[in-house]
């Protein structure tokens, strides 16, 4: 089978390797450095899986920019291409799947579109509507940054926005191609698909504001968080998982699907789903009071990435805090290996970090490493247990 997929993010680059382990996989970005990247065996993005999968050379995939040709003779055409939220319109901005598809319908007359960027609920409804086909279809993904391949081979659950035969082939070609195969498999509507998508991570994002409020409640009245959460998290209903204190939820997912989960309220009564934006927001303006407080000259920010194992640092939520703190005019320096710019946001860019240590009067690091255990009493962290 000819499989071709766009973009080659996260998303797109683990579903083209692991269906390219059975099929033929074509995979389109705009990025000719992705390009080259991966047709010489080397993953553009950090994922120990990925990486070792082309390295190895053992699956059918390459990758091209042009669009037109990958997906004129497709069997299946799948669309990974980022839907970043827009403030202004208050919604998600899907041009760039907008444009796959109008690309993919034009030269391909019969193949499956499935799209696995995230969208707004109602949005292939609307598409299909809009366009006068069926062959429109989301299925959302459950990956992590830096495991998207892992998670792909070992997936908790496969969701398909659609009842039909094609929707059964799709579900069939990923589990095909998985370690783990007794796996909840889930055809549903697309509206539904659409919806669970945006409200499992709009739980995961409640999951991380309830214990950073916890945490900065502790901190406000020297209470300690750790002997706090081992207690609660003692019950079976809460369980001992995702409970680790951060700056806030953050990278590329969280912060845009619940914000577009709101905007999709837009017409029913609620309270919670706005408290859990606004709560991200409050926690960031608690911990950068909490940093000024101690009067720093330089604050040093160790690593702009969201968590261990990743070298996407989109949206992570340390930037809130070094955005607040550069507006009360204090100096920040940054140390961050995969960053190769000499600055950002106004921030000089250290590469060097022992000359990092030295110039900071307090280290901020959103999670901890060994590297910083001969500066622990320059480190403010609200990391607890040390995990990703």
């Amino acid at each position: 089978m000819k499989i071709t997929v766009f973009g080659m993010g996260y998303v797109g680059l683990s579903n083209a390797a692991l269906l390219a382990q059975n099929h033929r996989v074509t995979a389109v970005d705009v990025v000719a450095d992705k390009v080259t990247a991966i047709n010489s065996g080397h993953s553009p993005i950090s994922d120990p899986d990925l990486e070792r999968f082309l390295a190895q050379g053992q699956i059918d995939l390459c990758a091209t920019l042009d669009g037109v040709a990958a997906c004129s003779d497709a069997d299946v055409i799948i669309i990974a291409t980022p839907t970043k939220y827009e403030p202004v319109n208050n919604l998600f901005d899907t041009s760039q799947v907008n444009a796959v598809l109008d690309l993919a319908l034009k030269e391909n007359r019969s193949a499956p579109i499935i799209i696995r960027s995230t969208v707004p609920v109602g949005f292939v409804a609307e598409q299909r509507a809009a366009r006068g086909t069926a062959r429109i279809i989301f299925a959302p993904e459950f990956l992590r940054e830096g495991r998207a391949l892992h998670d792909n081979l070992y997936p908790s659950r496969i969701v398909v926005g659609d009842t039909t035969a094609q929707a059964r082939m799709f579900a069939d070609l990923l589990l095909e191609g998985a370690v783990h195969k007794d796996v909840p498999v889930l055809l549903v509507d697309p509206n539904e698909a659409e919806a669970i998508k945006l409200f499992a991570n709009t739980y995961l994002a409640m999951r991380v504001a309830y214990f950073n409020e916890l945490d900065s409640y502790a901190v406000a009245h020297g209470l300690s968080s750790r002997q706090i959460i081992d207690g609660i998290c003692l019950d079976p209903r809460i369980g001992n998982h995702y409970n680790n204190p951060s700056f806030g939820y953050g990278g590329y997912c969280l912060p845009k699907d619940t914000k577009q989960l709101l905007a999709n309220y837009e017409d029913v009564p609620q309270d919670l789903i706005r408290a859990i934006v606004a709560a991200n927001r409050t926690r960031k303006d608690f911990l950068a009071a909490t940093i000024l407080a101690r009067q720093p000259s330089v604050v040093g920010v160790y690593r702009l990435v969201m968590k261990a194992d990743s070298d996407n640092f989109r949206q992570s939520s340390v930037q809130g805090i070094m955005k607040r703190i550069a507006a009360a005019g204090v100096e920040i320096i940054v140390y961050e290996p995969v960053l190769k710019a000499p600055t950002f946001f106004d921030a000089r860019v250290e590469t060097n970090l022992q000359a990092f240590k030295d110039a900071a009067d307090i280290i901020v690091a959103n999670r901890m490493a060994p590297e910083l255990d001969d500066v622990l009493d320059k480190v403010f962290t609200r990391d607890l247990f040390g995990s990703a």
